[in-house]
């Protein structure tokens, strides 16, 4: 890959370790003749990383979701460095990143694309999801009822808490705890998970790359609360539809030579069984 001459760094000061980590690495990216800008406020404003090679994000993967929409939108590739808990997207370590990054501003990492969500409300509102677009009632305390349609046909009418549009990037993480599927980050499709379905047979639905997806309230007495990767939230009276595609866009992703998805998946999801029975034989 090119190397790395202009480098914004996205901190979240709250992590513990992560301002000191930061300062490390600006100093080795000034060293190297590397122009750095540097933001600890997120979701960072639009425009930010206009004419960079990349951006560091240290944080959590919340952190990482906060400059997400904007990166992908500038075709900016995000290096992200885990400064929080599981960390499926800031798949470098500190150690990792202290060790590797004078290579990576020589060029040596590969980048992957991961698939966003474009969501849109009857008024115009939205924006991109990297992770998920969650529809729920206004009040938490309420069932609500919501009408899905893909390409014009009704799938169903659902009783539930909320409902789950996930990437494959969201597959380890909402989506997950709600019961929905594991799906390979390389993968082109959506999945719609029900949270707490009023039913016993509705499960997730995995729907197609170029599905067009609107969603109506069925309950007139509540207010939906659409919201983009946790962090944006949009309120929708009334039938207004919401729609939901897959978008245009795609989020670049610095990740090391090495990396490999089900690697991570079985460290951070710590699976056992067949590969440590294996690696006996």
């Amino acid at each position: 890959m090119t190397p790395i001459r202009r480098l914004a760094f996205v901190v979240n000061a709250q992590k513990s370790g992560a301002p000191e980590l930061a300062a490390d690495l600006v100093a080795l990216a000034t060293g190297a003749g590397v122009a750095v800008k540097f933001s600890d406020t997120y979701p960072v404003p639009a425009g930010f990383l206009a004419g960079h090679d990349a951006c560091c994000v240290i944080g959590g993967d919340g952190t990482l979701l906060g400059v997400a929409a904007e990166a992908a939108r500038a075709g900016v590739p995000i290096i992200g460095v885990n400064r929080g808990s599981l960390g499926f997207l800031t798949t470098f370590s500190a150690d990792d990143i202290r060790d590797c990054f004078p290579t990576l501003l020589a060029g040596d990492f590969q980048i992957t694309h991961r698939a966003l969500l474009a969501c849109s409300t009857g008024d115009g509102s939205g924006d991109l999801a990297l992770n998920d677009v969650l529809i729920k009632a206004k009040v938490n305390s309420r069932l609500v009822g919501l009408e899905v349609t893909a390409d014009g046909e009704l799938v169903t009418d659902y009783d539930c808490d909320g409902l789950i549009f996930a990437t494959p990037t969201d597959s380890t993480a909402y989506n997950l705890s709600a019961g929905g599927p594991l799906i390979h980050p390389s993968a082109e499709v959506i999945a719609l998970t029900p949270i707490c379905p009023h039913t016993l047979s509705n499960r997730s639905i995995i729907l197609r790359a170029g599905v067009k997806l609107v969603v109506r309230n069925l309950s007139a007495d509540s207010t939906l609360l659409v919201t983009c990767d946790g962090q944006r939230d949009y309120r929708v009276a009334g039938r207004e539809p919401i729609t939901i595609t897959l978008a245009t866009e795609r989020l670049p992703l610095v990740q090391r030579r090495d990396y490999a998805h089900f690697a991570v998946v079985r460290s951070k999801l710590n699976w056992s069984g067949g590969v440590a029975t294996r690696e006996k034989v």
